[in-house]
């Protein structure tokens, strides 16, 4: 605004020259005139044209200028509505991720409807070779308590080992101090599947009859024998057989068929 003013002053003062110009030019002889005129266009031409690319150079300025501004309020809608999206975004994952929990707890409630169950969320878990441990989010105010079994969509997870109100620790099956009777498909005899400080995905099979058939592909499943788990859950299956000099001594390991480090959501069995 202020450019434009000065502008308009020196164009004022142009103009009273020019004025004053006019005037002398009406006491010259016209014969002088055109001399006089075409000076006179030579003097004020560059001046005017000037002028012309000054005010056209401010407005163009000011165009600019309300173009920038016009641009930074379009920029600040548009993050407006990018922050909105992600907002979205998010929820939609969130309703995604729970619509996905509950189908498949009705799919694990289905697949084991033998049982009276109660379905969990994994909330927390340390599996290590050392200690494999989980914490679910149900406890005693679900009907949830000690001794009780916990199982997945591929099978045995393990033992509930204590119990609050709203939550649950599990001892799974892969603990090195976790033991399960269990039953081998070519055989009938009962054998011992321990957890390994090897391998946190794998359990070892002992204390094997000496005439007992072992393949490797065999599947091994709860024996029911000691009470803490109900028969026939599936572990997993044999997938080495070791010999020793000594046919007592032989041993099978078990791929368990639970994937722990990706273990999100688990039954509770209780009507044991």
């Amino acid at each position: 605004m202020g450019e434009n003013r000065h502008i308009g002053l020196l164009g004022t003062i142009v103009t009273i020259v020019i004025l004053i110009l006019l005037i002398l030019l009406t006491n010259v002889d016209t014969s002088e005139m055109s001399y006089i005129k075409s000076l006179t266009t030579k003097i004020t031409a560059p001046v005017q044209t000037l002028f012309t690319n000054l005010k056209n150079k401010i407005t163009g300025n000011d165009e600019y200028f309300a173009q920038m501004d016009e641009l930074k309020s379009e920029n600040e809608e548009l993050k407006k509505e990018n922050s909105k999206l992600q907002e979205q975004l998010i929820e939609y994952d969130i309703l995604k991720a729970e619509n996905e929990s509950l189908i498949e707890k009705m799919n694990l409630t289905e697949k084991y409807s033998e049982y009276s169950t109660v379905p969990a969320d994994v909330i927390n878990k340390d599996i290590s070779n050392y200690s494999s441990t989980l914490i679910i989010n149900v406890g005693s105010n679900d009907g949830i308590e000690k001794g009780m079994t916990v199982i997945a969509d591929k099978g045995l997870v393990g033992q509930i080992t204590s119990v609050t109100e709203d939550t649950a620790q599990v001892k799974v099956i892969i603990d090195a101090g976790s033991t399960v009777s269990c039953n081998i498909s070519t055989t009938s005899d009962s054998v011992i599947c321990k957890g390994t400080l090897d391998n946190n995905q794998q359990m070892r099979v002992t204390y094997i009859p000496t005439d007992a058939d072992l393949i490797v592909g065999d599947s091994v499943e709860t024996s029911g024998v000691g009470g803490l788990y109900e028969r026939g859950i599936h572990i997993g299956t044999i997938s080495e057989i070791v010999t020793t000099t000594n046919d007592t001594d032989r041993y099978a390991i078990v791929d368990v068929a639970v994937d722990f480090s990706k273990l999100t959501t688990v039954l509770v069995i209780t009507n044991q």
